[in-house]
């Protein structure tokens, strides 16, 4: 018989290729979408090329993992069942369910996409763990019902478009040499992808957007999976770790030996500039996703933070503060134990995270009565264990009464109801106590609801709706306070956990973390502007300083108010970790990479610079020392700390590399 090339490919199997094909092309057009939605002024024509080029092979990638299973049911096919009607039924069935899936995840991407302008990545696998709150939030702000049956109705459109092809690929009769092939294939071809292709081919675009539009999200969904924990001495620059900490006592970081004694309980008297008289009390609000940009006294328009503008005024106000992550939990992370964000998870969803040196524990033995307030319900982001095991008294969503609740949604109670309960708690603790009060507001958050007839903008009412609302309720709260006995001995301090977006044309890109800090005792402290950087972490350890109260020497931060305080900032997202000083961000990065940037005083916009080495090597004394005293229970108060040095053989210190 005479051979025919054209006759031998019609036999080749057409289904793995058709699968492929679509694939391919849902991908595409995600990608194609994502990039119009971020629009030339983030991502210039110019590097469409390279991120469509660059995301071909992402997707080519992703598409082995989905084809293998197409190929291995192929090989397996008997050949008399291809042809069946009840198979046919089956395939057509399995095809609109599959197709049906690709696009939920398309439209999954796309609203990621909205909250965090990144692929699917490290918060996504978190958010995996939180389906309840996850899934309620979806629902309260999304047409959830019309959005799945769009889907199902686009499904079914492709599968009978596609139905002839499917049936004429079943047709296709295959013999063994092909089965044998189809089997390789559905091992091979993954595996190669696993082997060569690397979330790290992603950068080199010098614009972070394209380079995340580069990626596939279901690839990078599964690299962050793969890397929820980050060892910062496998994946980092290192020095020797005496280097490290003769670099960390030049910037003023003493912290002491684990078991080197008890923290002492009595409190300075004197006055520290600029306090007339030292607060006995503090009640720290970390507002969520409360940007310095939408703050009147920051810059901010719309005029969204009228009571937090008037605080400000007569209060103090830290004019370059930085958050050090883009999650609660890490500004949680810096607000209670001041260290610099280690890579990965942040100490707060860690194990081993136990009487740690936080304000809790270190108040707790000193008569102050350490609360934590969160409107949500606390097992999220694991809130309740991590504070509980602080010393904190816990307050969350299932502590407020139903009756004084004016409205809730999936996150939580709307703050001015929070507010309530902080007042409450207060008010029944025992006369006289001292107290320090961690509140975590939700409203300011997605489906963006708050109660109606509290402000101008109806509810939901989107960002800048919540975010005003959440600026009423302070006002409110603080208005109550007022009248309580307390109030005059009371500083109350007004932050943010994070920022409400990262994206921007670097990695970390300086704006995204700016966040306001104000202080605000009437009675206590005048008027102000405090113009120095400070970051995130230095806010607990000046907490203390105001407070006189001792064991500050146990964070990484400083007080705002030392003699000669170093200005720097640590930001960060799970696995990038920057270093802002002198105008500077060094940014580590994992396989030993570094990168540098000069940042604009007054625009805080970035451009590539050249490593500076001292930078760097200060860069790499902080990183790399906080993630091996957490990793090593250097991080716990003087009085656990003792105990587990005691009962751990290793040495103080990792070997040095």
């Amino acid at each position: 018989m005479t051979y025919s090339p054209l006759r031998w490919a019609g036999r080749l199997p057409r289904l793995p290729l058709l699968v492929a094909l679509f694939v391919l092309a849902i991908f595409t057009l995600t990608r194609l979408g994502l990039a119009a939605f971020a629009g030339v002024d983030m991502v210039p024509l110019g590097l469409w090329p390279g991120i469509f080029g660059k995301g071909l092979w992402f997707d080519v990638a992703v598409v082995s993992v989905f084809v293998a299973p197409v190929c291995l049911y192929e090989a397996l096919l008997p050949n008399r069942w291809r042809a069946s009607r009840v198979h046919g039924v089956l395939r057509l069935v399995w095809l609109w369910l599959s197709i049906a899936l690709l696009l939920f995840g398309a439209v999954a991407e796309a609203t990621f996409w909205l909250e965090f302008s990144t692929r699917l990545n490290f918060i996504a696998v978190d958010y995996l763990l939180y389906t309840r709150e996850v899934i309620g939030n979806i629902r309260q702000s999304y047409p959830v019902g019309w959005i799945l049956a769009a889907i199902g109705a686009a499904a079914a459109l492709v599968t009978w478009w596609l139905a002839h092809a499917v049936r004429r690929a079943d047709r296709v009769v295959l013999p063994r040499r092909q089965r044998a092939a189809l089997l390789a294939a559905a091992v091979l071809a993954p595996l190669t992808s696993m082997v060569l292709a690397s979330v790290e081919q992603m950068q080199g675009a010098g614009n972070a957007v394209a380079e995340e539009l580069s990626g596939n999200g279901l690839f990078t969904l599964a690299a962050a999976m793969r890397r929820n924990e980050l060892d910062y001495d496998r994946f980092y620059r290192t020095i020797d770790q005496p280097q490290a900490d003769a670099v960390l006592a030049r910037l003023g970081v003493h912290r002491p030996s684990p078991g080197q004694g008890a923290t002492r309980h009595e409190q300075l008297a004197q006055p520290l500039a600029p306090f007339t008289r030292r607060p006995k009390n503090v009640v720290l609000i970390s507002v969520e996703s409360l940007s310095a940009s939408f703050v009147g006294t920051y810059g901010g328009s719309g005029g969204l933070t009228p009571e937090i503008d008037a605080l400000a005024r007569d209060g103090l106000k830290f004019d370059h503060v930085f958050a050090t992550g883009t999650r609660t939990v890490r500004g949680l992370e810096a607000l209670s134990l001041g260290t610099p964000p280690i890579p990965g998870q942040a100490v707060v969803r860690r194990p081993g995270n136990e009487h740690l040196a936080t304000m809790g524990e270190l108040l707790a033995p000193q008569d102050v009565a350490p609360y934590f307030f969160y409107g949500g319900y606390g097992y999220f982001d694991n809130m309740n264990a991590y504070f509980g095991a602080n010393r904190y008294q816990v307050v969350d969503r299932t502590d407020i009464p139903k009756d004084t609740i004016a409205s809730e949604n999936i996150w939580g109670v709307d703050d001015e109801s929070l507010f309530d309960q902080v007042l409450r708690t207060l008010d029944q603790r025992p006369a006289g106590q001292a107290f320090f009060a961690h509140v975590m507001t939700t409203s300011n958050h997605r489906p963006f609801t708050y109660p109606e007839g509290r402000i101008d903008i109806p509810s939901p009412g989107g960002r800048e709706g919540a975010v005003k609302y959440t600026d009423y309720a302070i006002g409110r709260f603080i208005a109550q306070a007022k009248s309580k006995p307390w109030f005059a001995d009371t500083l109350f301090v007004i932050t943010a956990d994070h920022c409400a977006s990262v994206a921007g044309k670097t990695q970390l890109p300086v704006d995204k973390y700016h966040i306001p800090l104000v202080f605000y005792a009437p009675s206590l402290l005048a008027a102000g502007t405090y113009a120095s950087t400070l970051s995130q972490i230095d806010i607990a350890p000046t907490l203390l300083d105001v407070l006189g109260r001792p064991g500050g020497e146990n964070f990484f931060g400083q007080s705002a108010f030392a003699a000669a305080p170093v200005q720097r900032a640590f930001i960060s997202n799970y696995e990038s970790l920057g270093y802002l000083r002198n105008g500077v961000l060094t940014v580590l990065m994992p396989k030993g990479k570094v990168e540098s940037y000069r940042v604009d005083e007054h625009t805080l916009e970035s451009t590539p610079t050249a490593v500076d080495p001292a930078l760097l090597e200060e860069a790499i004394a902080y990183y790399q020392t906080a993630s091996r005293a957490f990793k090593n229970g250097e991080l716990r108060a003087p009085q656990a700390g003792a105990a587990a040095v005691a009962r751990r053989p290793d040495a103080r210190r990792q070997p040095t590399s």
